[in-house]
């Protein structure tokens, strides 16, 4: 598993590392991202929809800000 500390960039910044990263874990692998720009609550679920990979939900960080963790497609 990857995790991405993207706390304090802005959209779609946390998006496009994701999207530069996610080729870095191997299918069915694990990416997480740390953001806290509200807009990542969206942006994230919606990116995995458009790229065929697998949202799998919210946790959050010991600070408090949000990760989303993504499973990679194939």
């Amino acid at each position: 598993m990857i995790v991405l500390d993207q706390r304090g960039r802005r959209c779609p910044l946390p998006v496009i590392e994701l999207a530069r990263r996610i080729g870095d874990v191997p299918v069915g692998g694990l990416v997480a991202v740390a953001a806290d720009d509200p807009a990542a609550r969206l942006d994230i679920p919606a990116w995995c929809r458009m790229r065929g990979h697998a949202y799998e939900g919210e946790t959050a960080a010991a600070d408090g800000v949000p990760v989303y963790s993504v499973r990679r497609g194939g």
